[in-house]
């Protein structure tokens, strides 16, 4: 699997979405040391395969590598332009890879509650307990090769809608700067269902944190993770195992939001990813507001 072309959108240079049969950008993606699919960029993610038995790092720190060799990494919004790939085992080789900069845009977001913009002392305890919570979500690995190898097959949207709010941007609300946006908004009516895009273990299932509202997140193993917020309606439980297509909850407009849409992040152990260059292209029937 590749990924497809480059899509300017408003002075964010993305790359949208994997898609069966595509070719891999060989001038971006071809390594001397493996052949890698993914973004090679910012906010991406990256796979490839090595000997299996392998070590793999990423300027040192060590990755996972699946029984078959399968070995991942991904890129925070910020990450350095280069990064050095070394493999240990029955076929050594190294390779400094070239990490493709992007450039980012500023949302202003007007009409938010302000106690959610800049919130009141009493509401700091809470912030913190609930900030410790998503963090624990996140914390275990779970050794499950057959949950990364379905992300790896290719996401499915979670829900369909235009696209308001991208990965990256910095945000403004009401006026004041706020730390960068790190998912994709997709706006849809509220009580718009939200499906799995790929299959995972529900680890956080909360109907009302402070910031994201009804939040949940799914483990898709070895600490790669999707979370969706501002949900009016949490359908899932910590544990539920699911599969790609499952009922997650609805969209709402909880939490420090202005309007009925979904948050869909992803992270990759302590980076934030960008969920949009794991997901097909949006159906044009449904991107246009």
């Amino acid at each position: 699997m590749g990924i497809r072309g480059e899509v300017v959108n408003r002075g964010i240079w993305c790359v949208w979405g994997m898609a069966t049969g595509l070719a891999v950008a060989s001038t971006q993606l071809q390594a001397q040391c493996l052949e890698l699919n993914g973004a090679l960029e910012q906010g991406g993610f990256i796979w490839g395969k090595v000997a299996p038995g392998s070590t793999v790092t990423l300027d040192g720190e060590a990755l996972d590598v699946l029984p078959d060799g399968t070995t991942f990494a991904g890129f925070g919004r910020d990450a350095p332009a280069t990064a050095e790939l070394v493999v240990s085992g029955s076929r050594p080789c190294s390779e400094t890879l070239h990490v493709a900069g992007r450039e980012y845009n500023i949302q202003r977001v007007e009409g938010v509650p302000q106690e959610t913009v800049t919130p009141p002392p009493e509401r700091l305890a809470r912030i913190r307990r609930e900030a410790t919570l998503v963090a624990n979500a996140r914390a275990p690995s779970l050794q499950r090769p057959e949950l990364i190898e379905g992300v790896l097959a290719g996401f499915v949207w979670p829900a369909q809608g235009p696209i308001s709010g991208v990965y990256g941007s910095q945000r403004f609300y009401n006026g004041e700067p706020r730390n960068p946006h790190y998912g994709v908004d997709v706006a849809a009516p509220k009580g718009t269902p939200v499906y799995a895009p790929a299959a995972g273990v529900v680890t956080l299932a909360e109907p009302d944190l402070y910031f994201s509202g009804g939040t949940v997140i799914l483990d898709h193993g070895y600490r790669l993770s999707s979370t969706f917020l501002h949900m009016s309606e949490v359908s899932v439980q910590v544990g539920d195992e699911l599969q790609a297509g499952d009922l997650i909850g609805a969209i709402g407009a909880t939490g420090r939001a202005t309007g009925p849409h979904l948050d869909w992040r992803m992270n990759w152990r302590q980076e934030r990813i960008d969920p949009q260059l794991l997901a097909p292209p949006m159906p044009e029937a449904v991107s246009k507001p």
